[in-house]
Order: structure tokens, then sequence, then C-alpha cells
């Protein structure tokens, strides 16, 4: 009976010993941490017509400072930029024409499988340095769409970059030469 005694007491000190040291009140959950801030755009932005400013991720392909030199535009003509996931938009003023056909527009996005070639069945392509621009329309109905902006395609490791820029703000020569930036 003793020992059966020592025992029962002995459990019951182990027992005491355990619920002090984990208590039975509900702990606090720790603090949450505060909320990440809104990224801030790089450099001085000027979104467009209610717009995002573009992604630093889609302008280190073409910069805004890129498109001035090449396509001789300035701050005096850059309204905005309309910045989505994969997508950069710069929208200048030129006298005379509709906003919505004056713009230099980046496309670059994430791909698995890249095209060395752009494959349109409406247009051709020639290769110019490390890019392949617009050529000739295939057809009559895509003459407008290559008299009215020159596009530029550079196949990347991962990603491509696609631009097609008004020839209302850049020339088809000062979009070849627009080229040379294309990264």
């Amino acid at each position: 009976m003793m020992l059966t005694r020592t025992l029962v007491l002995r459990w019951a000190a182990v027992l005491a010993v355990l619920m002090l040291a984990n208590p039975s009140r509900p702990q606090a959950a720790p603090p949450a941490p505060p909320p990440a801030p809104p990224p801030v755009p790089a450099g001085n932005c000027t979104a467009y017509g209610g717009g995002k400013c573009c992604s630093p991720d889609v302008t280190l392909h073409l910069a805004k400072a890129d498109v001035y030199a090449a396509c001789g535009q300035s701050d005096a003509t850059f309204l905005g930029e309309v910045g989505s996931k994969d997508t950069c938009k710069y929208v200048f003023k030129v006298a005379g024409e509709s906003e919505d056909s004056t713009y230099v527009q980046v496309y670059a996005p994430i791909a698995k499988e890249v095209l060395e070639k752009p494959t349109d069945p409406f247009m051709s392509f020639k290769k110019v340095g490390k890019v392949w621009v617009t050529d000739k329309a295939k057809s009559p109905k895509a003459q407008t769409q290559v008299a009215g902006s020159t596009g530029l395609y550079m196949a990347g490791r991962g990603y491509f970059v696609s631009v097609a820029a008004s020839t209302k703000v850049c020339t088809k020569n000062q979009a070849i030469q627009l080229s040379k930036s294309i990264k």
C-alpha cells in the first residue's frame, strides 16, 4: 500500500509541475506584421488617363529615355504612361492627332517557349541587328496596320520583347534606331 501511495503522489507531483509549466489559459497570438507598403514607382512616373505606372520589369527592356532619344520626343510631348503586368505604353502629344494613336508600347512577358522569329499571317518581318522589324503587309487589310505602326520583336531567354511604335510618334527609321535600345 505504501508503494502505491508513493507512486500516486509522485505522479500527482509530475502532473502538477506539467500543468504549471504549460498554463491552460490561451496565449495571445503574436502581433501581425505591418502590411507591406505599396510599391513606389521608379523615378518620376506620370500615369496617363487614370492608369498605373509601368512596372520596372517591363521598362528595363525599353526605357522612356531611349524612346525620347530615338524618336525625337521629350518631356514636353510626353503625356504619361499606362502600365499593366507585362505591358508599358508611353503616350505622347502629337499636334492634330488622337492620343489613342500616339504611343510606343512595350510588351515583355515571361514565356516558357520563345520564338526566335515572329510569326504573323498578315505581315512579313526583316531582321535588323538583333531585332525583327515589320517589313510589308501580306494583305490589303494589314496595310493600314503596317503604315500606322512599326513592330519590333526580340527573343530573349525565357521572355520576348515586342514593341509597337506609332509612326506618328516614331518614324520607321527612328523605330529601327529604337530597336538598338531593346534589352
